[in-house]
């Protein structure tokens, strides 16, 4: 197919996952007209129609949906032969996109950042936040190098590193800190706030408490943990948060935090990336500083609970 190029695909694969010229052309850094034109372009070369257009926002047609799932496959090859070269050429350096999950970005993504400049001056980490299902789509279409998440995430196609161990910690207004810690079944009956759906968090302090999801319940739901914390703090509820959220959630609230009695909840943080990556040697070694860095966040938060 003459004239066929690689930024003929990746403006197509934009336009594929964005459904919108606007925001496909921010993604790709060019004008919305130089964006359609590429399309146009592309559409011609094919000899056939790949997006409906109607309107700002597009629909693929059939045989678009299939190019598109066989360019973002050339896309990913492409990429994989990249750090092929890049995986020969000593310590990582270049681009390293990572993920990780809002329960432990604002916790240990500033320290990991700034031990990788230190050990790897060359490396420009880009890092992105968003909840697990996110960050597994975008690592299996290759806009991602790298994921922290809570193990496991069972993909057959990603490698799974178990990085830490972490436990939950029960945060209870103020004046509840002589109270005998709840078990969990004491918690069923409690107003329990929770994280909002779609965030792991979420689904393993139901299951620590045997409350299933689709259980009718008077509870708070919040996008953050630090919301969830400050409404702890107004007495609304109680929470579970992670072991690494202790310091920076309860520094300004009116709060108690405890252990809960064993077995104690605790969630798994590891790293993830696909399998078929040429640099899995050198993401060992990142997943050996995000270790180092979540260890030393637990001891350094051990004194501060119950």
């Amino acid at each position: 197919m003459i004239g066929l190029s690689m930024k003929h695909l990746r403006y197509f694969d934009a336009l594929a996952r964005h459904g919108h010229f606007g925001r496909a052309a921010e993604n790709c850094a060019i004008s919305q007209p130089a964006l359609s034109v590429q399309i146009k372009e592309l559409e011609e070369m094919i000899g056939a129609s790949l997006v409906e257009r109607g309107g700002r926002q597009i629909r693929l047609t059939s045989l678009g949906e299939e190019f598109a799932e066989r360019v973002g496959a050339i896309l990913r090859s492409v990429d994989e032969l990249k750090d092929l070269g890049r995986s020969e050429q000593g310590p990582l350096a270049g681009r390293l996109r990572i993920g990780v999950i809002p329960t432990v970005a604002p916790y240990l993504l500033p320290d990991i950042i700034k031990l990788l400049a230190q050990r790897y001056p060359g490396l420009e980490p880009r890092p992105r936040e968003a909840i697990t299902q996110k960050l597994i789509e975008d690592l299996m279409q290759a806009r991602l190098d790298v994921a922290i998440v809570a193990l496991p995430v069972s993909q057959p196609s990603l490698e799974e590193v178990g990085l830490f161990d972490e436990e939950f910690v029960l945060v209870r207004p103020l004046e509840d800190r002589q109270k005998p810690v709840p078990s969990a079944d004491m918690l069923k009956k409690m107003r329990l706030l929770l994280l909002e759906e779609g965030h792991c968090f979420r689904e393993q302090a139901l299951s620590f408490c045997d409350i299933t999801a689709s259980a009718p319940r008077d509870l708070m739901e919040g996008s953050s943990l630090s919301t969830l914390v400050q409404m702890v703090g107004a007495g609304i509820g109680v929470t579970l948060i992670p072991d690494m959220a202790v310091s920076i959630e309860t520094r300004s609230s009116d709060v108690s935090m405890s252990r809960l009695a064993q077995p104690r909840p605790f969630r798994t943080i590891g790293m993830v990336w696909r399998k078929t990556n040429p640099l899995a040697a050198q993401f060992a070694q990142i997943a050996d500083i995000v270790r180092e860095v979540g260890l030393n966040k637990q001891y350094n938060t051990r004194d501060m609970i119950c």
